[in-house]
């Protein structure tokens, strides 16, 4: 059964600056990703910023990658407002964090077994720790830090494969992340596949989040570019002014051949 057919019923994915985006909410993407596991399937569940288009414009691969995702969430205020101001509005933003916890809640509810991949040793495990208390019913399978290298992928796929689980959460940097869960697909893996990016952190507690109102305000980037500024600065300010200016081109475009006001 092809993903068209086992999704059936949830609006169709839509195109946001030549990205696919899933148009959903958290509980139709968890639904989604329930519907997947229990049809057997695979399922990489990736979430697209503004960060992630710019990948998808530079880089063949990832914009393949992207496109052949059985989820495609809009995991950024970003592409909400590009939506928003092109005609083609999404219902909210799924950030990757909370659907993770979302579907620890699924996980607790269905028995789904679950694996955690990435972060460093200690950071995974804490990780492990607070979502074991958060979610006492749900079973964490497995969980490995992500130090290691290409030649340990197989080893690192078996040992997922003998979990059993059901739900993995990777936490590893991109585009490591995508080609992994990627080459997971290729050696026959089952399950859903989420890409978390630095959430194991944030769950950790080892950084922490932004306050709920810059959360509200579409002002979680800048509370993150203030935490690690030597790694988030170029990303945010360079990518989202590049970003914009794209989002510009494309308003631009559209209002000459009379799709938007």
């Amino acid at each position: 059964m092809g993903r068209e057919e086992i999704l059936e019923g949830l609006p169709a994915r839509k195109s946001v600056m030549g990205a696919p985006v899933d148009p959903w909410d958290m509980g139709q993407t968890v639904e989604a990703t329930e519907r997947l596991i229990e049809a057997g399937a695979f399922a990489h569940l990736m979430g697209v910023n503004a960060d992630k288009l710019l990948q998808m414009k530079d880089d063949p691969w990832m914009d393949a990658c992207v496109r052949s995702c059985e989820v495609v969430n809009a995991d950024g205020a970003s592409m909400v407002m590009a939506a928003q101001r092109l005609g083609s509005p999404l219902p909210c933003r799924v950030a990757g964090i909370d659907l993770m916890r979302e579907l620890c809640a699924l996980a607790e509810r269905r028995g789904y077994p679950v694996y955690l991949l990435g972060a460093k040793p200690e950071v995974v495990e804490k990780t492990a720790e607070v979502l074991s208390g958060e979610f006492p019913k749900m079973r964490v399978a497995g969980a490995r830090d992500g130090y290691f290298g290409d030649a340990e992928w197989d080893e690192v796929a078996e040992e997922i494969r003998i979990s059993e689980a059901a739900i993995t959460f990777v936490g590893i940097t991109s585009p490591k992340k995508e080609r992994l869960i990627e080459h997971f697909r290729e050696l026959g893996l089952t399950g859903a596949f989420v890409g978390v990016g630095g959430s194991f952190d944030v769950v950790s507690g080892n950084i922490p989040r932004a306050p709920m109102w810059m959360q509200r305000a579409n002002l979680e980037w800048a509370f993150r570019m203030a935490q690690e500024p030597g790694r988030l600065v170029k990303r945010y300010l360079v990518g989202n002014t590049r970003f914009l200016r794209m989002l510009h081109a494309e308003e631009k475009k559209m209002r000459k051949e009379g799709h938007c006001a």
